[in-house]
């Protein structure tokens, strides 16, 4: 009876240790919430980005998509920061402009971007604007002179295609009337078909990485009016960036600051979080496995494979670029405001 019981204890011992140096990951799924919809850019990061994550944490953990589009990416960076457990089992691919939202103080927004546990990006991203090609508008000039703006499409006040087109308005006098509202990019390419709307602003990196815009660009279906970054794209050589159109129109100091502002979210790129209030072995873990994921020789392969750019940034710095950015005094501010609520 005794050795029975000695070895009923010693298999509970064994099961209990066992247990305790299991990994947390092992048998578990981490959800990605994917703030936009399927056959995007955002959508083709985050599905490569599944294929290769639960590799590097330990455990290798099951990781599932789960696409939850709407206002430029709001729903799902609220839904994660707000509804999730922060058990460090769901994650978030959000919009880069969300910040914004924030620095203005609009009543959707239920998160505190600098409290998000930041994992990294896969890449930078510099912004255009393109503009079907059988309109008046060939350039900036055109839509500055424009006595009806033209009509852009866009998901939210968080995408590229309403802040971009409101910048410009604000620093070159270039007006574009922006539509919102549409459920994610494919949505308004449809409506650009249609000749619903004219334009969008989109990345650089979206124009040269998919359908339809590959073919739009290439058989001048759509020309690209502007680019956002310090220098022109080897890819678009002809067109001019900001910078220069400001340095043209003589745009005062106060407007090149702003764009430098708004413009630093190009260095948030295509951002993964975690819940807020993540503990630190688990943040510590998911962040590590991000930038492995990063690393992996097939996972770039891959990525260049389908025309993705990679250029990551990690989350340590993310964490502190975010509190950065929202550090901004009042009067920029409602300089931020008055152009977002254009």
């Amino acid at each position: 009876m005794k050795r029975m019981l000695f070895v009923l204890a010693f298999v509970l011992v064994s099961f209990v240790e066992t247990a305790a140096q299991a990994p947390f990951y092992q048998d578990k799924t981490i959800r990605i919430i994917a703030g936009y919809g399927a056959g995007s850019v955002d959508d083709a990061w985050t599905r490569l980005i599944a294929r290769y994550l639960g590799k590097y944490i330990p455990g290798n953990p099951n990781i599932i998509v789960q696409n939850m589009p709407g206002a430029g990416a709001m729903i799902a960076a609220n839904y994660v920061y707000k509804v999730a457990k922060s058990d460090g089992l769901t994650l978030g691919g959000i919009r880069a402009g969300l910040y914004f939202d924030q620095l203005v103080r609009r009543k959707e927004v239920q998160f505190d971007w600098t409290k998000f546990t930041w994992l990294g990006t896969p890449t930078q991203v510099e912004q255009l604007i393109y503009m079907r090609a059988n309109t008046p508008y060939k350039t900036i000039n055109d839509v500055r002179k424009a006595s009806v703006p033209p009509k852009c499409g866009a998901t939210g006040t968080s995408s590229t295609g309403y802040y971009t087109g409101n910048l410009i308005e604000e620093t070159l006098g270039a007006k574009f009337v922006t539509l919102t509202g549409y459920k994610d990019g494919p949505d308004i390419e449809l409506a650009v078909e249609r000749e619903e709307v004219s334009c969008r602003g989109i990345s650089v990196e979206t124009l040269f990485g998919r359908e339809p815009l590959i073919g739009w660009f290439k058989n001048g279906f759509v020309r690209v009016l502007i680019q956002t970054g310090k220098k022109r794209d080897p890819r678009l050589p002809d067109v001019p960036t900001i910078w220069e159109l400001m340095e043209e129109y003589k745009t005062p100091e106060a407007g090149k600051r702003l764009a430098t502002i708004i413009l630093a979210v190009g260095a948030f790129g295509r951002p993964f979080v975690s819940t807020p209030a993540l503990p630190q072995e688990r943040a510590k873990t998911l962040q590590s496995a991000f930038k492995k994921t990063l690393l992996d020789a097939e996972f770039q392969a891959q990525a260049k494979e389908r025309r993705l750019d990679l250029d990551p940034v990690g989350g340590e710095e993310l964490q502190t670029l975010a509190r950065e950015v929202v550090a901004q005094p009042p009067e920029v501010v409602e300089r931020m405001k008055r152009l977002l609520e254009k």
